[in-house]
């Protein structure tokens, strides 16, 4: 239903969900340099950032221009936490070799994507295998950190979190696609503004976004762990709803 319910913004609920991913990657990107958590921290914040404002982008034009910049970005940011994974210590291990060999592949994978795959089945798989790699990457990082009994909840929580927001949205999505015509009729049934409740895309678009926050986060607190600070930071919810990390509060002693 385009240009439904404004002139201006050709898919209005499916454009207006992508603020949950700004918001949360603008919350990471404030404290990150409230407390000075590095540029590589600020990094992958501000790529998050970015994937939710190129979506906004193009759901509101629906330009072939604007879905690149959905799209594309999407991968930067896996590479930016697979890089932060493995550059995780203090000392970087593999110098500039590492970044490069990164920044090449991406170069690569977007030039093929632009010039020669257009197909979203390209994008969609190897995204999957940045993402698969990150996370395992991820979770071998959780198993040999050095930490708190409550720091340790805190990843296995950001670590189960973020894929159970990331399955869900998935799954939502493919629902959307499946029964794109059958919702259609239900949401033109039900009016504004009950049919906000069946626009599942723009509920695959919460979901991510909470799953990418929470599975970046996790990326964050793994730094913090690995420097040896997990201690002296948290995870809370600003107006109980969007995660950061942010320093602990200091206990009373009575």
């Amino acid at each position: 239903e385009n240009y439904a319910i404004s002139n201006y913004i050709a898919e209005f609920w499916n454009t207006l969900t992508n603020a949950t991913m700004m918001l949360i990657a603008l919350l990471g990107v404030y404290n990150s340099i409230k407390h000075k958590q590095g540029k590589r921290v600020i990094a992958f914040y501000s790529a998050m950032l970015f994937v939710g404002f190129g979506s906004a982008c193009f759901h509101a034009t629906l330009k072939y221009t604007t879905q690149l910049l959905d799209e594309l970005p999407m991968l930067y940011v896996c590479t930016l936490a697979f890089y932060s994974l493995v550059e995780i210590e203090k000392k970087t291990h593999h110098g500039l070799k590492l970044p490069i060999a990164l920044a090449a592949l991406q170069t690569l994978i977007t030039l093929t994507y632009l010039f020669w795959l257009q197909n979203p089945v390209f994008h969609q798989v190897v995204f999957g295998v940045t993402a698969s790699g990150a996370a395992l990457f991820a979770y071998k990082r959780i198993n040999n950190a050095r930490v708190s009994s409550d720091a340790r909840r805190i990843l296995v929580r950001l670590f189960m979190l973020g894929h159970i927001c990331m399955f869900s949205g998935f799954f939502v999505w493919n629902l959307d696609n499946i029964f794109c015509q059958r919702l259609r009729s239900y949401r033109a049934y039900l009016g504004m503004p009950l049919d906000a409740l069946l626009q599942l895309h723009g509920w695959w678009h919460i979901l991510t976004a909470y799953g990418c926050g929470y599975l970046l986060l996790l990326v964050h607190y793994l730094k913090l762990a690995y420097l040896g600070h997990s201690h002296l930071f948290t995870v809370k919810y600003f107006l109980g709803i969007i995660p950061h990390i942010t320093l602990c509060e200091p206990k009373k002693i009575d």
